[in-house]
């Protein structure tokens, strides 16, 4: 179990879970704000929009919800107006942890995640900390069980379309790609009739901290879990790798 890979796979279930519950719709909702406020509100002239109304329907989020949120966005007419921030630090076996945020109160919220990380055993570090670890990249998930390609076949595609890389897992493929190739390559993928889970740019660490300890293990796990949970957070990324015997008993 890799930051990089199978906790993308974690968060993408959680996220569908979490849609059943109404959830995620706040984060999702103000992504598509902070999008529609920057580019305009034409999905189609607005790269980042447009993966933030493709999210909010993946997680079946209300047609009129999305709309909604665009018009707050382009007329601010709702007052709040949120700031994109970063933090970074360290949880657990010293793994990096990096995360993006959309608050309208920056002191309350570095409040409430540097808490976050001392209850659950981390620290929240400097800017710059660890954010040299990460790269920039395209990340399409694919689910696996509706695929109907041995992973040659799967391969030869994604790399056709243009993707860097693809990392086959039991229930997920993640394909990663340059930021600037995500619509092109996600498209790509449809062409061939796959079925697209998300497309995203995502934060790739370039080297994953083995966590062979179980105790550790769930304590980075629990780490991510209560960052994630926080209205403010949009995204976690981090560097563990758990190996599989051990994932499984948690």
């Amino acid at each position: 179990m890799s930051g990089h890979s199978k906790w993308a796979n974690i968060k993408h279930k959680k996220a569908r879970v979490d849609a059943q519950k109404g959830k995620v719709f706040t984060k999702l909702g103000r992504e598509i704000i902070v999008a529609a406020r920057q580019g305009g509100g034409d999905p189609n002239g607005n790269f980042r929009l447009k993966m933030a109304v493709q999210a909010a329907k993946t997680a079946n989020m209300p047609n009129d919800n999305i709309q909604r949120a665009i018009q707050k966005g382009v007329g601010g007419a709702d007052g709040s107006v949120f700031e994109e921030l970063t933090y970074e630090g360290y949880g657990p076996a010293g793994v990096a942890v990096m995360i993006n945020i959309l608050t309208d109160n920056r002191n309350r919220t570095a409040g409430e995640i540097r808490h976050l990380f001392s209850k659950n055993g981390g620290n929240m570090g400097e800017t710059g900390c660890v954010s040299w670890m990460f790269s920039s990249k395209g990340q399409v998930i694919l689910d696996h069980s509706t695929l109907k390609l041995d992973e040659d076949e799967l391969m030869l595609i994604c790399l056709d379309a243009g993707a860097e890389d693809v990392k086959v897992e039991d229930e997920t493929v993640e394909v990663l790609t340059a930021p600037e190739d995500l619509e092109q390559v996600r498209q790509g993928l449809l062409d061939q009739g796959l079925e697209v889970e998300s497309a995203e740019v995502s934060l790739i660490p370039e080297n994953t901290v083995e966590v062979t300890d179980k105790d550790q293990a769930a304590k980075i796990l629990k780490l991510m879990d209560a960052l994630e949970d926080h209205d403010d957070v949009q995204n976690v990324y981090a560097n563990f790798d758990i190996p599989d015997e051990i994932a499984d008993q948690l």
